[in-house]
């Protein structure tokens, strides 16, 4: 599975007050009853009512929630940790938990009610944007293997499309905000960012398309297969080409619309099957 598999979350920081409570709000808002949510402190203290206050203005209510002591969490009944400090030193949690680590500065420590709140707002949105990816990261299916991928785009939905390249990619990003998400595989000798568009108009014409290399002609079926149980657009089914670089390959389309080409290229003795037409051959019913 290349995405991020959990079924529980604890969010962590010191006081438990402001940065973990509302990622345990809105944890709990993206994810409903399909993800059991937590938050700790290593020195727990008190709700902030900032906190709900700005959670209470996106319809979010956290008045239930209550600070928690990182001790009296069960490790072994956590898939996944984020800690959310970002001067301070966060608490250690043992055990066989994923982590992230999510930096953000703590309103709490702004000294004007109304620069406070703002901070508060701030972290609020970073939060809500992170989960929306975390979300969409979840339990991505199986898709292709690919073995050379390049390209940096500005995309009009940052979760959609952070979910896709990671199907397309075969690994979740290694770091992402509200605003991008950024892969990075050695693997594949990759650093390709996806970004959010701002409102700006996306002009396709000037991105020709983007592709990955899978190996082989049954590497680009499987992958037509696969595309097709996920539920991402088939722009051209499975073929082989024959004018300008031989290939086998699949068009597909990404959520904002860009086309992703996934092909193989022939081998010596696949060309020497050229049609004398060069007419395309289709590989899938």
């Amino acid at each position: 599975m290349p995405g991020l598999s959990f079924d529980s979350i604890l969010f962590l920081c010191v006081a438990n007050s402001a940065r973990s409570q509302m990622a345990e709000a809105l944890a709990r808002h993206v994810f409903g009853d399909g993800v059991r949510v937590q938050s700790a402190g290593s020195k727990p203290s008190f709700v902030h009512p900032t906190a709900l206050e700005v959670l209470a203005e996106i319809g979010v209510d956290a008045s239930g929630q209550t600070s928690k002591s990182v001790g009296d969490v069960d490790p072994s009944g956590v898939d996944l940790v984020v800690t959310l400090c970002a001067e301070e030193v966060c608490p250690a949690v043992f055990g066989d938990a994923r982590r992230l680590h999510w930096p953000l500065a703590d309103p709490a420590a702004e000294g004007d009610p109304e620069a406070r709140r703002e901070a508060f707002r701030r972290v609020r949105d970073e939060l809500r944007g992170r989960l929306e990816i975390l979300a969409a990261l979840r339990d991505v299916p199986d898709g292709p293997e690919p073995t050379e991928f390049h390209a940096s785009l500005r995309v009009p939905d940052v979760p959609a499309a952070a979910r896709f390249y990671t199907w397309l990619l075969g690994e979740p990003p290694r770091t992402w905000t509200r605003r991008y998400a950024t892969f990075v595989s050695e693997r594949l000798r990759l650093n390709f960012v996806v970004v959010t568009c701002d409102g700006m108009d996306l002009h396709h014409d000037t991105l020709y398309h983007l592709g990955i290399d899978v190996g082989t002609k049954d590497a680009v079926v499987e992958a037509e297969h696969r595309a097709r149980a996920a539920g991402w657009p088939v722009e051209k089914p499975a073929r082989t080409t024959w004018r300008g670089t031989p290939l086998h390959e699949l068009w597909l389309r990404d959520p904002g619309g860009n086309l992703v080409e996934i092909y193989a290229r022939l081998t010596d003795e696949e060309l020497r099957e050229r049609p004398d037409d060069l007419a395309p051959v289709r590989l899938t019913p």
